[in-house]
Order: C-alpha cells, then sequence, then structure tokens
C-alpha cells in the first residue's frame, strides 16, 4: 500500500473508532503502529490501543508463529544476499526431516538462539533482526515471511562482546522511499528497501556503510584474537530528521589499555553521507572534557561506547546518548580522572553533532555501571511548572531526571563521598560520586550483614558465613584484591529492557533485579601481549559467595517492578516479579510463610491506554513462562496467558484490521516471533 493510501484508511479507522484515543495522541505509538524500537523516538514503549483490557486479557490467542530463519543461512561470497518470498523453503526445511535440521544444520551454524529483538510495524508489516544480523518482514496478519536480507556478518567471525544477538532494526521513510537500517556484529551498517528487502543501492556502497572507517585503533584483523579492537552492534540505530545515528558494542574482556572509542556516527538516511561524529572520548587536547584524562589517557583509552538503545526528541532536534564505562571496566589506573563523556547522558544537536548538554552519572567507572537503556522522554508537571523532561533509567538503581531542553535536573543532584581505598596499584577511585535526591532509588544499593537474608536464624547464618572472606560496603565501594561485593551487580538493576512511561499520567514503570557480582580482577601476566596493570579473569579466583541448596542471600524482592511518578519524583508502588516458587519451593524455605518474593525475571514493559504488559519466567498453568497484565495505578495482577517458550525481547502491541495484536520473541529449540489477539 503506498503511504497516502495507508494514511488515509487510517484516518478512517480513527474516524470511526476502531483506533481509539489515537488521534489526540502525542507521545507513544500512534495510528496503531510500532515506528521504533520503543514504539516512538522518545522511547515510551506506550500505545493508546484499548481494545485488550483487564476483563478480556486471559481471552488472548495465538495468532501465529513465526520461525527464526537463521535455521537457514547463506555461505557465499559478497556481502550480503536477498531471499525473496521464502516461507516455504524454512517450513519444508524444518517439516521434511526435523531431526536431521536440528543436529545437521542449527546446531553447525553460530549461535541462533537469541532473538531478542523487538519488531516494528509499519503498514501491516513487522521487521526485525535475528542473532545472526538478518533482517525479515513479516505479514503482521498471518506471519508469513514476506522477504530476508542476510548480511552475512557470521561469515566475519564471532562478533565483539556477548555474540549472536541483535535488538532489533530501524525504519526511514520519506516521500516514496522506505528503508529499514540496523548494524551488523562485523560493523556494517545496512539500508535495504523497506517494501523489497533489496540492498537499497545509492545508500554508502550499494547499501552498506563500514562503521570502522576512521575509528582510531578499529581493526577488523583482530577478529581472529578475541576481536580485541573490533566493533560490533546489538541495538538498533536511531533515525531522527533524516539522519541515522548509530552507537557500538565493544568487548569488555581486555587485556589492553589501548583500545577503539565508541564515538556515535551519524549518516544522512537517504544517501548514507557521513555527517558527523560525536566523541565520547576527547581526541585532542582543546576538546572539552579532555582535562578529565589525566596524563592525556585519551590518546589511547577505549569504549565509552553507546552500545544501548537511544532517543531523541524531532521537535527540539537533539539526540540523547546513554554511554558506558571506558576501558577497561574494572580498572582504570590507567585512566585517572573523571573520564568524560563515560558513564554520562549527552544531549546532542541531530544536524551538527555538538553537545548541548550533559550528565555523568559515574565519575571514573569502575563497576560497570553503564546507562544501559534508552533514555524515556515524558512531559510533566514539576511543582506546577511544565517540565518537557527525559528520564534516565541506571544499573545502580537510581533514575536521573533532566530539563531535556536545557539539561537542568529536576530535583538536586548531590556530590557525595564514597569509599577510595583499595589495594590494586595504580588505581585513584574518584572521592564522590552523584546521588540524585529524587526519585528514590528502584533497586537495592550497596552490601551489608544487615542486607543478608533472615528467612530463619539457620539461614541468615549461612549468609553471613557465606560473605565472611568478601568486602561489603555502600553503593560504589571499590574493588580488592579480596574481593568487593558490588549491589547492584554488573548487570544492573535496570538493563537494556529499560522503562516505560505513560504520558497521560507521567508515571515511569521500571523492572529491576537484585543481585551481586564479584568482579575477579588479578595482575596480568608479564609475559602477555596485557598492557592494563589488572584484567579480569572471570570463571577463575573462586567466584562469588555461595548459599548452600541454592538459597538466596540477600532479602527480597529478587526481581520487582516499580512505578515512580514523576511530577513529583517518588514511588507510587512498588510489585515483587512473582512469586519465586522456584526459591519457596527449596526444602528449607517449601514449609515457611514467605511473601511473594519475586525473582520470575525482569521482562520489558508493554504500556496501553488501558495495561503495564510484561513477561515473567514462571507462574503460567504448568508452572512455565506466562505474559501478565497489570494495573498501571495500583500494579495489583490483573490476568496473565501461557507462553510457549521464555521470553526474549521486550513486548509490543498494532492494531490491524480492526484488532489489536501482541507481539513478542520467545526462546525455545527454535526461537519464534509470536503473536496474541482476541478470538475473532
Amino acid at each position: 500500500m503506498h503511504r497516502r493510501g495507508r494514511e488515509v484508511v487510517v484516518a478512517a479507522l480513527v474516524m470511526s473508532g476502531l483506533l481509539p484515543g489515537l488521534a489526540g495522541a502525542q507521545h507513544g505509538a500512534t495510528l496503531g503502529e510500532w515506528r521504533s524500537y520503543g514504539g516512538d523516538v522518545g522511547s515510551t514503549k506506550y500505545s493508546a490501543l484499548d481494545q485488550i483490557t483487564a476483563d478480556n486479557f486471559e481471552e488472548l490467542e495465538i495468532a501465529w508463529r513465526w520461525r527464526s530463519v537463521d535455521t537457514h543461512l547463506s555461505k557465499s561470497e559478497g556481502g550480503g544476499s536477498w531471499f525473496g518470498p521464502a516461507t516455504e523453503i524454512f517450513e519444508a526445511l524444518v517439516q521434511d526431516d526435523p531431526e536431521r535440521w536440528q543436529t545437521e544444520i542449527y546446531s553447525e551454524r553460530p549461535g541462533t538462539s537469541l532473538l531478542i529483538a523487538t519488531p516494528l510495524m509499519v503498514d501491516g508489516v513487522l521487521y526485525l533482526s535475528t542473532p545472526l544480523y538478518q533482517a525479515a518482514a513479516i505479514d503482521a496478519r498471518t506471519g508469513q515471511t514476506l522477504w530476508v536480507y542476510d548480511p552475512k556478518a557470521y561469515e566475519s567471525g564471532t562478533p565483539a562482546v556477548i555474540p549472536w544477538r541483535h535488538r532489533g532494526v530501524a525504519y526511514w521513510a520519506n516521500d516514496d522511499d522506505a528503508r529499514i537500517v540496523w548494524a551488523t556484529g562485523d560493523g556494517f551498517l545496512i539500508a535495504v528497501d523497506a517494501e523489497t528487502g533489496r540492498p537499497a543501492a545509492d545508500f554508502g556502497d550499494g547499501g552498506r556503510i563500514d562503521l570502522m572507517d576512521g575509528i582510531p585503533r578499529a581493526s577488523r584483523e583482530s577478529r581472529s584474537v578475541q576481536n580485541l579492537l573490533a566493533l560490533s552492534s546489538q541495538s538498533p540505530p536511531l533515525v531522527l530528521r533524516d539522519t541515522v545515528l548509530v552507537g557500538s558494542s565493544m568487548t569488555d574482556m581486555v587485556l589492553t589499555k589501548e583500545m577503539p572509542p565508541g564515538w556515535v556516527r551519524a549518516y544522512d538516511a537517504r544517501t548514507g553521507r557521513h555527517k558527523w561524529d560525536f566523541h565520547t572520548i576527547p581526541q585532542s587536547p582543546d576538546e572539552f572534557g579532555a582535562d578529565t584524562w589525566l596524563d592525556e589517557s585519551w590518546r589511547y583509552s577505549g569504549a565509552a561506547n553507546v552500545w544501548s538503545m537511544m532517543s531523541g526528541d524531532e521537535e527540539l532536534g537533539y539526540a540523547y546518548l546513554p554511554t558506558g564505562t571506558p576501558t577497561g571496566d574494572y580498572y582504570g589506573g590507567h585512566r585517572l580522572g573523571n573520564n568524560l563523556f563515560a558513564e554520562s547522558l549527552v544531549a546532542v544537536d541531530i544536524e551538527t553533532g555538538q553537545r548541548v548538554w550533559h550528565f555523568q552519572a559515574v565519575h571514573h567507572g569502575l563497576w560497570d555501571y553503564d546507562f544501559p537503556a534508552a533514555p524515556n522522554l515524558l512531559d510533566i508537571v514539576v511543582d506546577s511548572r511544565a517540565v518537557k523532561a527525559v528520564a534516565q533509567v541506571s544499573k545502580q538503581g537510581f533514575v536521573y531526571a533532566f530539563d531535556r531542553v536545557t539539561g537542568e535536573p529536576l530535583w538536586p543532584i548531590e556530590e557525595r563521598p564514597v569509599p577510595t581505598d583499595t589495594d590494586l596499584a595504580g588505581e585513584s577511585p574518584s572521592p564522590t560520586q552523584p546521588f540524585p535526591s529524587k526519585p528514590p532509588a528502584f533497586e537495592y544499593q550497596g552490601t551489608s550483614i544487615d542486607d543478608l537474608v533472615d528467612f530463619t536464624p539457620a539461614i541468615r547464618q549461612m549468609a553471613v558465613d557465606a560473605v565472611a572472606r568478601f568486602r561489603l560496603g555502600p553503593l560504589f565501594t571499590p574493588h580488592t584484591s579480596q574481593g568487593t561485593l558490588v549491589r547492584p551487580s554488573v548487570g544492573g538493576g535496570a538493563n537494556w529492557s529499560g522503562a516505560a512511561v505513560d504520558p497521560e499520567t507521567g508515571l515511569l514503570y521500571v523492572p529491576s533485579v537484585n543481585g551481586h557480582t564479584v568482579v575477579p580482577i588479578v595482575p596480568s601476566d608479564p609475559t602477555s601481549l596485557a598492557t592494563l596493570r589488572y584484567v579480569t579473569r572471570w570463571g577463575q579466583g573462586g567466584g562469588g559467595p555461595t548459599m548452600p541448596q541454592g538459597l538466596p542471600l540477600w532479602k527480597p524482592p529478587y526481581s520487582r517492578m516499580t512505578a515512580i511518578d514523576m511530577n513529583v519524583g517518588e514511588h507510587r508502588w512498588m510489585i515483587p516479579l512473582g512469586n519465586g516458587d522456584r526459591i519457596r519451593n527449596l526444602p528449607m524455605l517449601r514449609d515457611l510463610d514467605l511473601p511473594p518474593l519475586g525473582g520470575d525475571g525482569r521482562g520489558g514493559p508493554l504500556l496501553t491506554k488501558t495495561l503495564l504488559i510484561s513477561a515473567l519466567t514462571a507462574g503460567g498453568t504448568d508452572g512455565g513462562p506466562r505474559l501478565v497484565a497489570y494495573d498501571k495505578a495500583t500494579g495489583e495482577s490483573l490476568g496473565s496467558v501461557d507462553l510457549p517458550g521464555g521470553a526474549l525481547g521486550t513486548p509490543m502491541t498494532y492494531m490491524l484490521d480492526g484488532q489489536q495484536y501482541i507481539a513478542l520473541t520467545v526462546g525455545g529449540r527454535v526461537p519464534e516471533l509470536i503473536t496474541f489477539r482476541l478470538p475473532s
């Protein structure tokens, strides 16, 4: 359907009431579609659709299931291959001889199980990426594969960081031209025609751009040695005002202090022309922030990249970049200073790439406390003043809230003293770190004996004994050779599933996990190629504290959903995510009268006019995974439906032919994209 024809149909649906509430919506996904990873470029994860409600949620049925096309790959010379209407190929491959398919084809391929993407929906077509960096178009009515484009990223070897996963694609349209854009595990930006899946010939070099071109110290040849100097991608680009903005992923398993910097790169969406780079690490003595890298350590330090999703404001023309930790993640003795713009939220002008404002959440980061998720844009009223705001959730369990025009904090953010004592030679932790006065933290922070589980005196003593040889302390306690208990863990608090915001109420919904990490930091081998004094050796050094019989170490809940009223900076409610039946049924706990414990995952949130929706790993009719609907105002569970496999990606919703669908990716022997709808 031509874009003009679609607009006419949508207008008719709005007038008829089949798309209720959308005509006046200013935020969130509109017109029954889902055009960005977070629903809109402001990453609200909100849609005003209201056909699915508390009264009928449990009536949802699976409409169709789509199997990942990673089960069929093309190995050949060249930069990519295109498949037309190919559903029959994949279905025949599975149905004719499923046992051979599993053992001889699926098992020989690189990892294909992490289908974590959230699909887009535009004009009746779903678009998503796969773990092997293919992109596919799927009929949103039937689940039929319309096209597949395979850039053959797997032929370059294993991607950097956690391999074989990708969170989704971006969509761009102008006049009669529409494209799907994504970056690959081997560091290329790909653009294909949204209707046909064929490479966009006038974009870069035949639909392809080398993202490593011009990045200091980046090298494709390094892929054979742990990808040390390679760039990758795991998240969708941001498309804002005809500009494609791309971050990068880099390995955390580094041996050298010399690494590529994680620049954010901008390209013209039509031609692929390179527009600008934002230097997350300054590249000259005169650049802003260079003085925060002592001894000119900016010259060789790397990372500080945006590996997660970004957000933007179309009206302002600002993009919001959540950056990560610089090299190395857990030892900073080679990069003394505060290290701008690492672990910062940076607002940049989309046309020029110039910094508008920034806020650094972690000075001289040592805990891998990257900003892990897209910032959420919202319009709220604070102290009787209308504010265009941006809220950034963090691994450390804080929400940092700002005026998104000026960067002024909505509530004071205080520099407070933190521990600095460490026995790691050359390390010099920052003496202060920023603490928001509002909202309160949404997850437990730091460790102490009082935080240990106390279901019974005997269990508490087990926990005390388990942590006896480790260092405990408040948030931002530095690492030592003894082993520091870091809570939240390096995985967060919040992570890439992020938060959702309701534009009607200003409520922010954050799923989070209560966990810890002990980072195994050891001196580097002087006979190796390492140039860092200390490196991490995961799986060595005895690990962290363990409890017998799988008992938990900390007080519950072990995962939670927190609703925060961003108009006043206060929690509205908090609920454990699930009953934690696996924990409750442990031999030492099954006879205790315990409340809901959480621990059933932190599925990414989806908001509609009527519901908060999230996936849990347990509690279904057979004890398995389920999709749960909650009351947005109270957190009360309103109903659930079983999932055929554990949820991998964040759910989304769309309207087509007068029916509302919910779609999400799930795991299993073959990962799938599934959709739910009400009975016809």
